[in-house]
């Protein structure tokens, strides 16, 4: 049994999509590693970068490219900042150069060193990605193959997965949800989920890894809020949660604490709290479409969901908050990640939208209410309202951008957390007629059923209804 880590579900990363920008970015990392590793790096003369399935279909609109260069380029995606992003990018598309680790320079141009097989697909996972590195002309001195399998996971073909296999090492070994609800007769989620991480680190490095995520969060928030502008890409898409957030407080806020310290100081109707939910869902996603730091949760496509109920937790729900309430939520939201990943999919090429967004939003649901006093049962029970009625939903981006639907959709589905999460608590989790274990088994089935054209490739649903003037994918 595989323990999969909070941090293995809420990861630090650069946008638009943790499965097609920040999982070829960490891939391209991995292989100039190796290479470091094993000496080889000054030897290369050449690089080809080949993109198969999903990543091949709609990597241009997901920014794929300019993720492989600046991961073969050894920047750091928890850490490059915003403005550098495009920057860096800009200058090794026009140089035709690529400083390989940072250090090694080979002559490098993104359209033709970067393929995109479209219409070939390797057999392990629809998001492959080849590298291979030549030490003279067609003479390969090392090939290696990854596949980005959603949420910025990335398994290297013929190496053990990427996440560490605790088995026996935690506490509380957890592979689905009525495993979980076995140790919570006289402890929360939350305690049982902390439980286990400290197997793996100590109570000091895992607040301090929470809180920053928070801080990544509150700060895609607040800049989501307050950056105005197009966002790239060819659609010509206007960012809309400036203009939000100016219409509903009038203000320019000098940091995200003070939008937070103006929203709970202050009353609004239900009309204003609703348009508030949104506006922080879709900052954060639009944030994400223009290459800004968020945090994926599980995804980068639905990073908007979890930040945008605990500001509604925080502002609007609860008179006052503490930091340790915010911690738990991120635990059990993180947990309730987890047992989609382990019996179903987090990666929109395997299963659709309701991989992404159906996920957050459960995650969502489940910590809320924990956080408003309810049960493990009852935290369960939000999470299989939260996925039940996002069960089918489909990824059809259009151009292959993650912009339309992909923005609203996550104030969609904080939207759905928050009803998901009332509902449960006002119910009894031993009169419900489906489990979250049987809704994660459907969505599986669910997600094997849909046809491939629904599955992040831009070839079916609105990404062939609504015509676009650009190819981009």
């Amino acid at each position: 049994m595989e323990y999969v880590s909070v941090f293995d579900i809420l990861k630090i990363g650069i946008g638009p999509s943790s499965s097609h920008t920040l999982g070829p970015w960490r891939a391209a990392q991995k292989f100039v590693g190796d290479l470091i590793r094993s000496s080889q790096l000054q030897h290369i003369q050449d690089l080809k970068v080949n993109l198969f399935g999903s990543l091949a279909l709609t990597g241009k609109g997901h920014g794929t490219d300019i993720a492989i260069i600046l991961g073969l380029n050894f920047q750091n995606p928890e850490k490059i900042q915003y403005y550098e992003v495009k920057e860096i990018a800009k200058r090794i598309i026009s140089e035709k150069k690529l400083r390989l680790g940072n250090t090694k320079e080979i002559a490098f141009d993104i359209q033709t060193n970067i393929i995109f097989n479209k219409g070939k697909e390797l057999d392990y996972h629809p998001n492959g990605v080849s590298f291979t590195a030549y030490d003279a002309p067609n003479s390969v001195l090392v090939s290696s193959t990854y596949f980005s399998i959603g949420g910025g996971f990335v398994h290297q073909e013929g190496v053990p997965s990427n996440i560490q296999n605790h088995k026996g090492k935690v506490p509380y070994p957890i592979s689905n949800a009525m495993d979980l609800l076995s140790f919570c007769s006289n402890r929360s989620i939350s305690q049982v989920v902390y439980q286990n991480e400290l197997e793996l680190s100590n109570s000091l490095m895992i607040e301090t890894k929470l809180l920053n995520i928070w801080d990544v969060m509150k700060e895609s928030i607040f800049l989501g809020t307050h950056l105005e502008g197009e966002l790239p890409g060819g659609l010509k898409v206007k960012k809309r949660a400036p203009g939000i957030r100016q219409k509903l407080s009038g203000i320019d806020f000098e940091s995200a604490d003070h939008l937070i310290d103006y929203l709970s100081k202050n009353t609004f109707s239900f009309d204003h709290m609703l348009k508030w939910i949104g506006c922080f869902a879709i900052a954060v996603n639009e944030h994400n479409a223009d290459y800004g730091r968020i945090v994926t949760a599980p995804t980068n496509g639905s990073a908007g969901v979890i930040p945008a109920v605990i500001l509604y937790l925080i502002c609007f729900e609860r008179e006052k908050v503490n930091i340790k309430d915010i911690l738990n939520f991120l635990l059990v939201a993180a947990e309730i990640g987890s047992l989609f990943k382990k019996g179903s999919t987090i990666s929109a090429a395997m299963g659709g939208c309701q991989a992404e967004i159906g996920v957050s939003s459960a995650m969502a649901a489940g910590a809320l209410t924990e956080c408003l006093g309810g049960t493990a049962e009852q935290c369960l029970m939000a999470a299989e309202i939260a996925m039940e009625h996002h069960l089918g939903l489909t990824c059809d981006p259009i151009g292959g951008l993650v912009q339309i639907p992909c923005i609203e959709r996550n104030s969609m589905g904080a939207i759905k957390s928050i009803m998901a999460s009332k509902l449960a608590l006002e119910s009894d989790p031993k009169l419900a007629k489906v489990t979250l274990d049987t809704v994660i088994k459907t969505m599986w089935s669910t997600a094997q059923d849909m046809d491939m054209k629904y599955k992040e490739t831009s070839l079916g649903g609105l990404a062939v209804n609504i015509p676009v003037s650009f190819t981009e994918c």
